[in-house]
């Protein structure tokens, strides 16, 4: 007797987390031996069991289950990064996060657009909307890398909350220039800043109520008494914060990542956990952010097209140098400098500069625009898959390193 189709579906699914537990873990034990971020080893081994070429996973861009495993594991490695961050060293560096997380997505889109028009040839508007697509640094790239890289508290905490913040910045950004793109209207800065007003304050708001709700639920004297369930009140409430701020139309990312940095510091709030308890939840909150990074990283990198990214290649690399070695300092220095309470150092600053990883945001970004078969989809997605690749596997895996020549890298 055949099994039906939705069991063999069902199988074949169980198949594919079979062979992304077995071999996440198995590279996360190399890359610890070797010190190297685990997520540039989720990454080759993606491609390596891709349909590109070993064939193993197939998992499609624009299928539910794709969607799924991105939006949830991107969303609770953002939770574990916010709730790693400490709100006495955010009061001390807000002013460059927000700067950095709005002016300076525009600044790196600016420079890098003009790279885009040299070297592909492309009209501008195209070179623009390519440039906004993978303006924003992604989150959950660079909150791994900086929890197992230990970097000085102000610099690796002002680069997680720009690359959580920017997210809203970026996409609001390219959707405007979309719209010019296909001629649907003219951009106004005014509604532009609005529209950013407006996403970041339902995402704090969402973020920080839900994540004060959860504290109360699981530490609260009286009134704690999800206390011993504190991990199944993490994941409830890293849902409950990305859909309530989607359904209001602001950034679900946003909103998870408040929920992280309120829950992490509820004890300036008067909560606290038993020992047990806190260290229960803290077991399992980093064993869910490494299996969402292996699910994310991995897929990511069986969905890297070379075929496609082969047509642009090294017009493609041209302009990715630009963006990492041009557009990202010249960010840095303009948005950071003018902080004068904080007095970055030159080494904190060459720091920042260099790390700035592209990954599953602008990658969902090219995503998006290749579905709704916008103006020079093809060319922005495989300049993205470039963009992706050159950002992780040669910035991430520099991270110790880099920090380590600059004095960086906390004892």
């Amino acid at each position: 007797m055949e099994s039906p189709l939705s069991i063999e579906l069902a199988k074949h699914i169980l198949l594919t987390f079979g062979i992304i537990l077995a071999v996440g873990s198995a590279v996360a034990v190399i890359a610890g031996k070797f010190r190297v971020p685990d997520v540039v080893a989720f990454l080759i081994a993606g491609l390596l069991l891709g349909p590109s070429v070993g064939h193993a996973i197939d998992i499609k861009t624009d299928s539910a289950l794709n969607q799924l495993i991105l939006i949830f594991g991107s969303c609770y490695i953002l939770f574990d990064g916010g709730a790693s961050l400490r709100l006495k060293v955010l009061k001390e560096v807000w002013v460059t996060i927000l700067i950095l997380a709005t002016v300076g997505v525009l600044i790196t889109a600016g420079v890098t657009s003009v790279a885009a028009y040299y070297f592909l040839g492309v009209p501008f508007i195209i070179a623009l909307l390519l440039a906004t697509t993978i303006a924003s640094t992604d989150p959950a790239t660079l909150v791994p890398v900086f929890r197992q890289v230990k970097i000085k508290d102000r610099v690796a905490q002002t680069v997680m909350a720009e690359s959580a913040f920017n997210d809203a910045t970026g996409a609001i950004v390219t959707f405007a220039v979309l719209g010019l793109a296909m001629g649907q209207g003219e951009f106004s800065i005014g509604a532009s800043l609005l529209d950013l007003l407006k996403q970041a304050g339902f995402g704090l708001l969402v973020g920080g109520s839900l994540g004060y709700a959860a504290a109360v639920l699981i530490s609260h004297q009286k009134y704690g008494f999800l206390q011993e369930y504190s991990p199944v009140v993490t994941l409830m409430t890293v849902i409950c914060a990305y859909l309530g701020a989607d359904g209001l139309q602001a950034s679900g990312f946003m909103a998870v990542f408040v929920f992280g940095i309120v829950l992490g510091n509820k004890d300036i709030f008067g909560f606290a956990m038993e020992n047990r308890e806190q260290e229960k939840m803290e077991s399992f909150t980093a064993m869910t952010a490494l299996i969402m990074r292996m699910f994310i990283f991995i897929l990511l990198g069986t969905q890297v097209d070379f075929e496609l990214m082969n047509k642009y290649l090294f017009s493609g690399i041209a302009v990715v140098l630009v963006f990492m070695l041009v557009a990202r300092p010249v960010t840095v220095i303009l948005c950071a400098t003018p902080d004068r309470r904080v007095k970055w150092s030159l080494k904190e600053l060459l720091f920042m500069s260099w790390t700035r990883e592209t990954g599953v945001i602008p990658g969902a970004l090219a995503g998006l625009l290749m579905g709704m078969n916008a103006p020079g989809a093809k060319v922005i997605a495989s300049v993205t898959f470039i963009a992706i690749l050159m950002t992780i596997l040669i910035q991430a895996t520099t991270t110790r390193w880099l920090a380590g020549k600059l004095g960086l890298l906390e004892e």
